[in-house]
C-alpha cells in the first residue's frame, strides 16, 4: 500500500479574485476540494508547506491525507497552477477518493540497472526513455507511488513496451485495453549512426572543373560585341 502523506488545510469563506490575491499576500494558497458526490469546498493551505510538498514526486501521484479543519480526507492532487516566473503556487485542485472505486492517475516510472545491461555496457548505443510516467487504474488501496522498470537485460535493438511492465497486484494500464496500437514504447536501445563526411575534392579536379565552367560551349553563338567589326566592313563596301 502506498504511503499516506498529511497536508493541513482550512475552509475559506472569502471567494473571488480579490480574496485569492489577499490570501496569496498573506502566505496562503487557495484551493478547491471536490468529488465523491459531495459539494465542492473552497479551502486554503499554508503556501510554504504545500510548496515544500510540491518538490517531491509523491505529491503528484500518491493519496494525500488532507487534514481539513482537523478532519482527515483522502484526496488526490488533480491540478496545480504556478506563477509564470516566481516560486509561487497560485491554485490547487484536490479530488476526494472513494476507497471502493478505481481511480486513474499517472505515476512515475523508475528505471533501474540501465548501466549494468548489455546495451548500457556497449559503446555507440543510445538508450532512450520515451515515457517517464504511465497512466494506471486501480483501487486506492493498491495505488503505487511509482513503477519500477528493470533494464538489466536490455540489449541492442530491444524495445520495452507498456505491456512489458511488471505491475503490482490490482494495477492495470487502461490504454492496453484499447488494442496493440496503444502499446506504446517505453524504452528503446538503438545504435548511434555516425554521419558520413563528403569526400574532399582534389585541387587538380577543382581547377579542371573551374576551367570547364569558364570555357564556352561548342557551337555557341559569338558574343554581340564580336559581330560588330564584320558588320562595319560590310557597310564600307557599300
Amino acid at each position: 500500500m502506498a504511503t499516506i502523506h498529511e497536508i493541513p488545510a482550512e475552509t475559506r469563506t472569502d471567494e473571488g479574485k480579490g480574496a485569492s490575491r489577499r490570501l496569496r499576500t498573506s502566505g496562503k494558497v487557495p484551493a478547491i476540494l471536490y468529488g465523491s458526490r459531495e459539494q465542492p469546498a473552497s479551502i486554503q493551505l499554508e503556501h510554504n508547506t504545500v510548496w515544500l510538498a510540491s518538490q517531491h514526486e509523491w505529491f503528484y501521484s500518491a493519496i494525500l491525507d488532507l487534514k481539513l479543519d482537523g478532519k482527515a480526507q483522502k484526496v488526490l492532487l488533480r491540478d496545480l497552477q504556478r506563477h509564470p516566473f516566481k516560486a509561487q503556487l497560485l491554485h490547487l485542485d484536490f479530488q476526494r477518493v472513494d476507497e471502493n472505486k478505481a481511480i486513474r492517475i499517472r505515476v512515475p516510472l523508475h528505471f533501474l540497472n540501465q548501466e549494468k545491461s548489455p546495451a548500457g555496457k556497449m559503446a555507440g548505443v543510445l538508450i532512450s526513455h520515451a515515457l517517464t510516467d504511465a497512466e494506471i487504474s486501480c483501487l486506492p488501496k493498491d495505488l503505487p507511488e511509482s513503477i519500477t522498470v528493470d533494464l538489466s537485460e536490455l540489449k541492442l535493438g530491444d524495445i520495452v513496451h507498456l505491456s512489458d511492465l511488471k505491475l503490482p497486484a490490482g494495477v492495470e494500464i487502461p490504454a492496453l485495453r484499447l488494442g496493440k496500437e496503444h502499446d506504446a514504447a517505453v524504452v528503446t536501445a538503438q545504435e548511434l549512426k555516425q554521419e558520413v563526411e563528403a569526400a574532399p575534392v582534389a585541387e587538380g579536379d577543382a581547377a579542371a572543373a573551374g576551367a570547364a565552367g569558364a570555357a564556352p560551349a561548342a557551337g555557341a553563338a559569338p558574343a554581340a560585341g564580336a559581330a560588330a567589326p564584320a558588320a562595319a566592313k560590310k557597310d564600307e563596301k557599300k
